[in-house]
């Protein structure tokens, strides 16, 4: 069931004008900036042959996309996620769905599986840009592997939190501005309220603040880092949310 509901939130997407607008000014924005990278590298190759260890391609190139990447996923999730449960709400479709013989937690897997593929087809067209020059230049595999892993960790953190704004209002919109709100706070005060909880002795706390800082743990497997932390810190927030997403429209369904 939870594969059926993601094929169908998948089709939903693909029918929606405004996916197809996110995809192709995605896509636009990170080829361009690939190209822009690649131009660079090729202006400053004879410089980089000076050097004993240089960095490759993989390194000056595909890393910033990547980065550029995750910013971009912080508006294009929202976005994207906006309609899966506000839009059931406004159209009164949602006690329907809530009463047919399916679970809470299938449902709320199945809408994310089906965002979480919109993402990964993201992520294939970002990883596919570097891999598309590989017969003239070599490739640093495990790094793009990471890089990868930390671009789809991060997605799937985005895509939780923005599922569960989804589930709190009825207007798409204002779902939208919710989950991008919650991702920014997170992002600018997650990092700062763990130094300082470090700085004052607090060190398991800011350990535990870490779950809440999808950059920290984005940062060691963009670099090439295989942090089992960093991993274990976003698999956590992605679950948590999901949990709150399921948690509320049982409420929901309580209150009718």
């Amino acid at each position: 069931m939870i594969l059926t509901i993601a094929r169908k939130e998948l089709r939903t997407l693909f029918n929606s004008p405004l996916a197809w607008f996110i995809l192709s000014a995605v896509t636009l924005c990170l080829g361009f900036s690939f190209l822009q990278r690649l131009d660079d590298y090729l202006q400053m190759q004879a410089k980089l042959l000076q050097l004993a260890n240089p960095p490759g391609v993989t390194e000056l190139v595909a890393a910033p996309t990547v980065a550029l990447a995750a910013a971009v996923f912080l508006f294009a999730v929202p976005l994207l996620a906006m309609r899966m449960l506000a839009e059931e709400r406004r159209q009164q479709t949602l006690t329907l769905l809530l009463s047919a013989p399916v679970s809470i937690t299938e449902i709320v897997l199945g809408k994310f599986c089906g965002l979480m593929m919109m993402l990964l087809f993201i992520v294939a067209i970002v990883i596919s840009m570097p891999i598309m020059i590989m017969g003239t230049t070599p490739l640093d595999w495990g790094l793009l592997a990471s890089m990868a892993t930390a671009l789809i960790l991060l997605g799937a953190g985005f895509a939780a939190i923005s599922l569960y704004a989804s589930s709190l209002t009825r207007q798409p919109i204002v779902a939208a501005l919710l989950g991008f709100g919650m991702i920014l706070i997170m992002l600018l005060a997650g990092e700062t309220l763990g130094d300082n909880l470090d700085q004052y002795g607090w060190p398991y706390l800011a350990a535990l603040v870490q779950v809440f800082s999808p950059l920290l743990n984005f940062e060691p497997l963009g670099k090439g880092l295989i942090d089992s932390y960093a991993i274990s810190c976003g698999l956590l927030l992605m679950t948590l949310f999901l949990i709150l997403t399921i948690r509320e429209l049982d409420r929901q369904r309580l209150r009718g």
